[in-house]
């Protein structure tokens, strides 16, 4: 079992920067791929990014390619998303996941096993 919980959101202005920290406990955190996703009001979850075990592999959505990087701190089990030149379209819940994984893998956008509970992010423009 896998707690996940996530801090550093808030309401920044468009063109601003935020970093997402997202905090797992329980299981080896280090065998984990971890992912972040989010939902936007009325819209359906989508995908973020993610990266893997070894921190080697990291994928992003298209959308958010250059201006958001994923990282992870072993030591500290703990994985960011630092987010720059924020869109009012960026506005959404943005949720931290989990899933046990190998060394270089990416698992699909579906297969995640834990989530946390959320940070919310607005951007005004």
């Amino acid at each position: 079992q896998v707690q996940l919980v996530e801090s550093g959101g808030g309401l920044v202005q468009a063109g601003g920067s935020l970093r997402l920290s997202c905090a797992a406990s329980g299981r080896t955190f280090s065998s984990y791929a971890m992912g972040w996703f989010r939902q936007a009001p009325g819209k359906e979850r989508k995908f973020v990014a993610a990266i893997s075990w070894s921190g080697g592999s990291t994928s992003y959505a298209d959308s958010m390619k250059g201006r958001f990087t994923i990282s992870r701190d072993s030591a500290k089990n703990t994985v960011y998303l630092q987010m720059n030149s924020l869109k009012p379209e960026d506005t959404a819940v943005y949720y931290c996941a989990a899933r046990s994984a190998g060394w270089n893998y990416i698992p699909p956008n579906s297969s995640y096993d834990y989530w946390g509970q959320g940070t919310q992010v607005t951007v005004s423009s």
